[in-house]
């Protein structure tokens, strides 16, 4: 088990005896400290009241509600409300006997000294709101406060998680309520504040929301945002240059941040936030001041200029005029730090007060944490963000990207094991918080999101416990410990990978044959072990919740074990009816997942309405499939007919330098002596990185070679010129005649030698992702095969992230239509 992240595991007995305590524990379930009188609540007792506020807030009056419908799940006490002013004076005033539960507004007013105890720990001077709670129990009184509306619930969800309520998931699906006997309160006074004022994440249009709110208030999230989205172009339309776009203004002049500012001086006046964010694009300028201010710096990420000077010097030129005009206003102008504005500011610049930077890592390895070696993009970004800070003065917020936003094929892509290393980073920075954009997609977040909210609400949580308390509470005791070994084995798998890229190609890496089989056994376990529940005429409401959580894991890894089932199908074995095959049956596991939960996937298919993605294309899950499907016409004599699968491996040789042209590498044979003699110094995907440069390899065709361990030996994914070398034996028949050379999954630029000579070049954009997604390149090799051997050799040379093949090359001889 990986160094980094070590899982305090418990035996399976005392999880047992964990969770019979959580659902059914003779002494009840104690929220404070131990007293001589602690207050209980249940059968039996007096009947608790929750005390609002009639002109309660819609937070603070949700809490008040979910207060008492929790505490009567939980032990089935009735529980009453006051709907009055004057049910709440005669509660307060009466000498009542039951527990007298007082939330928000109504505790501040009868309790003075809970104010006092907030503004101990609330932020001071916020710079968009301060959070904060209190809990304190006297007598029979238990007052639940907050600073503000949503903080008011925060103090009822602290009292709830007290006694060992969970919400993991949005919706009912990962609600964890236990069932105690009754429920007691001791020696309870606590106050705290977060140290983040954002803390957040909303469902882009294409989410299922369901359930979105409540997930947030119970898990500490709020609603605090600047609005900084894409819209800096509906200001600038009289300003674009003669015969080009927005994203070609003239970014520092003067005149530019005087013409915004007269569009929203008066929205900024009446106290609203002004959302003034970059276009969804890279921005280029001539302009004089914008040329000096570049200076020629190059993006490596966006390759492309540097433009966040010009950006700064405008929004510090809009603020300015804003200012002036309102000096009074208390409103934020939000703006992104995104695409070729993420590289900060080079000079010696101080952002103007009004604004806020939301930096959104778009193309920053999502997989690690700042602190693991392996990641030199992730902390490349760790300082990207602490700079920012700096020329923010802290008016920084993540804008953070969930796993289900990537272009990902629903399957489990756990993120809390880098998180919990990069929230203390952004503690110490001082900025103001994180906000993600989500799709809920919990078949692929799965319990990313409560991870990031109880480390932003707390950076100090202790994970591994949560852990620990998940897999009773959300699986139950019977198959906590095969699926808290289910899970362990994916997490580690994610954790313990050198790959930093963030896109579907990389699940061959993740979700490898060993480990799919590996979950098969654990989840095999865990099934027998709940199957008894299974058959109980009247199961329990945990019960019947667990049982549905094990039909959610069951689709789950059908959709892993048939996904990948069709990418080997695919990719290794050129078996494209095969893989299709599979797709299609992995595709009908995931309608049923669906169907069991709409906040599980995020698609929809061509055809079907709605807001969701609509899958059409190589990029999405239903269009890889289509692809495979494509392919196979190729080689079952529909459009072409199958002559020879490619080797699996090629000989292969990094080229940093690139001497591989002047050496002629194409009309040479691939010396492997060094690589036979040497290759198990270089096993492990983690040794290939200081694999000698000068000497050629053995790599597989199926696999980008970055995910091999093809990297630079600081751990950065290898850029430049790349060889790749095999060769073909052919019969007479074989090479005669119309014979097409089919790459169906090829990185980069490439050029392609046959027996030494250049017979094709194929141009590519350097970032992988704004070229087409099918990644094929078919070559027409009629005339350049002899019978005998062929020399094959491919050039790639890649700029950004991966490069080279990722699915196993094969010759066909087209069929005329």
């Amino acid at each position: 088990m990986s160094a980094l992240h070590t899982y305090r595991r418990l035996p399976l007995l005392l999880v047992i005896l964990m969770m019979i305590q959580v659902t059914s524990s003779a002494s009840g379930q104690l929220a404070g400290q131990r007293s001589r009188r602690d207050l209980v609540i249940g059968p039996g007792q007096p009947s608790p009241l929750v005390v609002v506020a009639p002109g309660a807030g819609p937070s603070e009056k949700s809490a008040a509600q979910d207060l008492a419908r929790y505490v009567t799940m939980m032990c089935r006490a009735a529980v009453d409300i006051t709907a009055s002013d004057a049910e709440v004076t005669a509660a307060l005033e009466n000498n009542r006997q039951g527990v007298l539960l007082i939330v928000g507004q109504a505790a501040l007013q009868a309790e003075p000294g809970l104010q006092k105890a907030l503004d101990k720990v609330a932020k001071q001077d916020p710079v968009l709101r301060a959070d904060a709670i209190v809990l304190r129990r006297k007598g029979n009184r238990v007052y639940l406060a907050g600073t503000n509306d949503e903080s008011h619930y925060y103090a009822v969800s602290r009292l709830l998680h007290l006694w060992g309520c969970r919400w993991y998931l949005a919706t009912e699906l990962g609600e964890c309520i236990p069932e105690h006997p009754h429920l007691e309160i001791g020696k309870l006074d606590e106050s705290y504040a977060p140290p983040f004022e954002a803390r957040r994440y909303w469902i882009s249009w294409n989410g299922d929301g369901s359930g979105s709110r409540e997930f947030r208030l119970r898990n500490f999230m709020s609603s605090v945002v600047v609005p900084c989205g894409h819209t800096l172009a509906k200001y600038v339309g009289d300003l674009v240059p003669p015969g080009k776009s927005a994203y070609n203004i003239p970014v520092a002049d003067p005149k530019t941040a005087e013409h915004v500012a007269r569009q929203v001086v008066d929205q900024y006046g009446r106290g609203q936030h002004v959302m003034m964010g970059m276009e969804d694009g890279t921005y280029t300028s001539d302009f004089p001041l914008d040329n000096e201010l570049k200076a020629a710096l190059y993006d490596k990420y966006f390759q492309t200029q540097v433009l966040t000077d010009s950006f700064m010097v405008f929004y510090n030129n809009l603020a300015g005029h804003l200012a002036k005009a309102h000096p009074e206003s208390k409103a934020k102008i939000g703006f992104l730090a995104y695409i070729n504005l993420t590289i900060p500011p080079q000079r010696n610049i101080i952002a103007a007060k009004p604004l806020v930077s939301y930096l959104a890592p778009i193309d920053i390895d999502p997989i690690h944490g700042m602190d693991d070696p392996r990641s030199p993009p992730r902390q490349e970004y760790g300082a990207v963000m602490r700079r920012w800070a700096e020329v923010m003065e802290g008016r920084v917020v993540i804008y953070d990207y969930d796993q289900g936003m990537l272009v990902w094929r629903d399957m489990p892509n756990p993120s809390h094991m880098a998180f919990r290393q990069d929230v203390q980073h952004y503690r110490d920075a001082g900025i103001l918080g994180v906000d993600t954009e989500s799709r809920h997609a919990t078949a692929t977040v799965f319990t990313n999101l409560f991870f990031r909210a109880q480390l932003l609400w707390d950076p100090d949580v202790d994970v591994d416990a949560l852990l620990s308390e998940f897999f009773p509470n959300f699986y139950g005791p019977l198959a906590a410990e095969p699926m808290r070994d289910y899970w362990t084995a994916i997490y580690d798998a994610w954790e313990e990978t050198i790959c930093q890229e963030h896109e579907y190609f990389v699940a061959p890496a993740i979700y490898t044959p060993e480990l799919i089989e590996t979950l098969r056994g654990h989840l095999a376990r865990a099934e027998a072990s709940i199957k008894p529940l299974a058959g109980k005429s009247q199961p329990s409401l945990n019960e019947q919740r667990w049982l549905e959580r094990m039909k959610f894991t069951r689709l789950s890894f059908g959709i892993i074990d048939n996904y990948m089932r069709m990418v080997r199908k695919a990719a290794t074995e050129v078996d494209y009816q095969g893989a299709a095959a599979a797709g299609q049956l992995a595709l009908k596991l995931r309608d049923q997942l669906t169907a069991l939960n709409g906040t599980t996937t995020t698609y929809r298919l061509p055809g079907q309405e709605g807001s969701k993605i609509m899958e059409n294309g190589p990029a999405w899950f239903f269009g890889e499939t289509q692809q495979y499907a494509t392919l196979d016409e190729f080689t079952n004599g529909t459009q072409g007919k199958l002559l020879k699968k490619l080797p699996l491996e090629w000989a292969f040789r990094r080229d940093p330098h690139d001497t591989g042209l002047a050496r002629h590498f194409a009309g040479q044979q691939a010396d492997l002596t060094f690589w036979n003699a040497n290759r198990t110094r270089f096993a492990t995907p983690g040794s290939r990185k200081d694999y000698p440069t000068t000497q050629w390899e053995m790599v597989r065709t199926d696999l980008y070679p970055q995910a091999q361990g093809v990297l630079h030996p600081d751990w950065q994914a290898f850029t430049g010129s790349m060889w790749s070398k095999t060769e073909v034996e052919l019969q007479n028949d074989q090479a005669g005649g119309a014979v097409h050379l089919k790459f169906p999954g090829l990185f980069a630029e490439a050029w392609l030698y046959v027996n030494g000579y250049l017979v094709q070049h194929r141009e590519q954009r350097g970032m992988w992702w704004i070229n087409n997604y099918t990644f094929e390149w078919d070559v027409d090799l009629t005339g350049k095969l002899r019978p005998g051997t062929n020399d094959i050799t491919l050039r790639t040379h890649c700029t950004h992230h991966v490069g080279g093949m990722f699915r196993r090359p094969f010759l066909y001889r087209p069929v005329a239509r």
